[in-house]
């Protein structure tokens, strides 16, 4: 561990009162999950009594306490102020709405990239009915009717009223295209009504994914196919010097943020499952080399601040990987996967 982490470490534990070497471990330890070793324990405690940021009270030996000095406490605020001014310059605290979101995910190099996988493969053709299964506002409906041109069909459904009244404004002069408010577990279609079909980041957050992939094979004509793009979110690999607070990271974000976050990996079965025949599976690594533009895609303050409330992350480890982020090379990767799936 770097000297001047211990130091921080020591400043924190005293914020609370007096404490001797021993209960500032065990102080450390609580919050950090990890304790110091004795050198580094009272270096930093020496080192920090050189700087006049702690003073020792009447004690002996390892029983002597130590308290914060006015210094240490000010040293302590400033750096919290540090961090707050940092976090707030590089990343997004404020939970973006639905549809910003959703829009400036799909303008980003990761989402055209794989974007343009699952178009390829969806081989849709002049003429045919296309169904995109959770059309969010509209974001792909456009270029869907671009590929099935005037004489085809192309149906949006979405459970979220907003999100189909978007879409119906952006799409309200496109005449093949079709917005419904509906349940992708429930299909308003006939049987055998739909040649192609996609889901793109739908199943992560379906109550019932195999059910919805039985209603796509209900409605998808012999030979229709469905082409679906999920990520595994236990995938995501963030570069940190600590690899267990990275993967609690991401142990969260698969845990809690997301409802199905492994659903990438278990497509191709779940198609299998529901009578499909699955001819390709091909992963799409999405890697991020600015911390900015990955915090568009992946939240990183907010779902830290809200790994910590669920006791993934302790506080001060929670700053610490913040810091980090904000201020050395940046890197960061996760895996989606499209997925075809024949009727």
């Amino acid at each position: 561990m770097r000297t001047n982490d211990a130091q921080m470490l020591v400043l924190c534990a005293l914020t609370d009162g007096p404490l001797h070497g021993y209960a500032i471990n065990a102080a450390i330890e609580q919050v950090s999950g990890h304790r110091l070793g004795p050198g580094s324990l009272y270096g930093a405690l020496a080192r920090l009594e050189a700087k006049q940021l702690v003073k020792p009270l009447e004690g002996k030996g390892r029983q002597r306490p130590f308290r914060l000095t006015p210094a240490g406490r000010e040293l302590l605020e400033r750096e919290a102020h540090s961090m707050a001014r940092l976090s707030g310059r590089v990343f997004e605290s404020a939970v973006p709405d639905r549809i910003g979101y959703l829009d400036r995910l799909a303008a980003t190099d990761a989402a055209r990239s794989y974007k343009g996988v699952m178009l390829d493969a969806l081989d849709a053709r002049p003429g045919q009915t296309v169904l995109d299964l959770g059309c969010g506002p509209g974001t792909d409906l456009s270029a869907l009717a671009e590929v099935v041109g005037p004489s085809g069909r192309v149906i949006g459904i979405d459970s979220s009223q907003e999100m189909a009244e978007q879409a119906r404004r952006r799409t309200e002069d496109l005449s093949m295209v079709d917005v419904e408010l509906g349940d992708i577990h429930t299909l308003p279609l006939e049987d055998g009504s739909i040649d192609r079909a996609r889901t793109d980041r739908t199943l992560q957050h379906a109550a019932d994914p195999a059910g919805a992939l039985a209603e796509a094979r209900r409605v998808l004509r012999p030979g229709g196919r469905l082409v679906m793009g999920e990520p595994d979110w236990d995938s995501l690999t963030i570069d940190y010097p600590d690899v267990e607070v990275s993967r609690a990271y991401t142990r969260h974000v698969t845990d809690k943020i997301v409802r199905n976050g492994v659903i990438g990996r278990q497509l191709a079965r779940l198609a299998l499952d529901a009578g499909f025949a699955v001819p390709t599976v091909a992963p799409v690594t999405s890697v991020f080399r600015e911390v900015q533009a990955a915090d568009l895609v992946l939240g990183l303050q907010r779902n830290t601040e809200r790994a910590v409330s669920a006791g993934y992350l302790p506080a001060p480890a929670s700053r610490r990987w913040l810091d980090h982020l904000a201020t050395e090379p940046f890197f960061a990767a996760v895996t989606l996967y499209v997925v075809v799936a024949e009727a």
